[in-house]
């Protein structure tokens, strides 16, 4: 067993970042995640293993940081919140363009605009449809404790390296303040010079060798025909994504006449739901989505063909409910896909979850 501790969601992501051989963390404050960089900052890094932290004057500076540091293959990551992350999208389509691996992580903020510190998962479409200009998508993880708030940092850069593509923790501010026991990761050596050539092959700008051609990294091309071929291949890439990492949990779902799905913090609220309609009698289950990009399309559609209706559950005005309806349809099954959700910083409670399942799917049923 690893090192257990009792931590905050945010001082977990800079836990592990330094355990997972990270070389450099380039960020700027903004609340709910401010921890993430204290910690980093309080921990000193540069003298345990080398890594690079350094606060950039804004948002728009991190990401570039982020940018130039991934073109030469090394394990580099920011963190913000919702209207940071606003502010970073131009370069995350620039990385995504380039067809470099990063990490980003987002722990969510109510909005619009500058909203309210408080959790929300407003931020779902701007992760999973690509938030800045462009057909890009980002690998895009969803954790629901602290504990996966630490292990989804080694996978998201495993994920980000294997399709040369930004990855995306979205967490939002409830799991980025709460503490909970974790079991905190090993440490992993960072990469040799000679490593980063080997696990980044032939695209980074490791210094140019007499047996090749230099490497040029960039997202631009002015060549329209090669651009959509560029666009082309970033789509083969995507359906490889599709094909291959679609993760979740299913939690009593077996039996279930019903399924809520959710996510993150709200999917922690539907577990407690799923006991209480359980004990009125009512067979539901519960299927939290891991990766938001890929979407759990397959498994959605496999459960529609036994369960009565779906309730997706979440904390905005209803945006992953668009792909939970894209899935049964997809699926080539009728059945109904309701939406309950709460906004501007507040969570619901699992008593307004199972009440929204009588009123929007058992009412319908009688």
């Amino acid at each position: 067993m690893g090192e257990l501790r009792l931590m905050k969601g945010n001082e977990v992501l800079a836990e592990a970042a330094i355990r997972c051989g990270c070389d450099g963390y380039f960020g700027y404050p903004i609340t709910p995640q401010s921890e993430v960089m204290e910690t980093l900052m309080e921990r000193q890094p540069w003298n345990e293993t080398g890594m690079v932290v350094l606060q950039a004057e804004s948002e728009v500076a991190a990401i570039n940081m982020v940018y130039g540091a991934a073109g030469s293959g090394k394990k580099v990551m920011t963190s913000s919140s919702s209207p940071g992350i606003s502010l970073m999208s131009e370069g995350i389509s620039y990385i995504a363009g380039a067809e470099l691996p990063c990490l980003v992580v987002n722990v969510q903020r109510g909005g619009p605009g500058l909203g309210t510190i408080q959790p929300s998962q407003a931020d779902y479409s701007q992760a999973v449809k690509g938030g800045g200009h462009g057909d890009y998508k980002m690998i895009v993880l969803a954790p629901s404790s602290v504990q996966e708030m630490n292990d989804f940092v080694d996978l998201a850069f495993e994920l980000a390296f294997k399709y040369r593509n930004p990855s995306m923790i979205l967490a939002d501010g409830a799991i980025g303040q709460m503490m909970e026991k974790v079991e905190l990761s090993d440490y992993k050596e960072r990469w040799s010079d000679e490593e980063v050539i080997e696990k980044s092959g032939s695209w980074a700008t490791t210094g140019k060798p007499s047996s090749r051609e230099r490497n040029v990294v960039t997202s631009l091309e002015l060549d329209s025909l090669k651009m959509e071929e560029n666009n082309n291949r970033f789509q083969e890439k995507y359906r490889r994504m599709e094909a291959e990492e679609q993760r979740y949990e299913a939690i009593q779902c077996d039996d279930a006449e019903y399924i809520f799905v959710a996510f993150g913090t709200s999917a922690r609220v539907c577990q407690k739901a799923v006991e209480i309609a359980r004990e009125k009698g009512v067979k539901v289950g519960l299927l939290r989505p891991i990766t938001l990009f890929p979407f759990p399309k397959t498994i959605i559609g496999e459960l529609a063909k036994d369960v009565k209706g779906f309730l997706s559950v979440e904390m905005s005005a209803g945006q992953m409910v668009e792909d939970v309806k894209q899935a049964v349809f997809d699926a080539g099954i009728i059945r109904p896909v309701a939406f309950f959700g709460r906004m501007g910083g507040i969570i619901p409670t699992p008593g307004e979850v199972v009440e929204a399942l009588e009123q929007k799917l058992l009412k319908e049923k009688r």
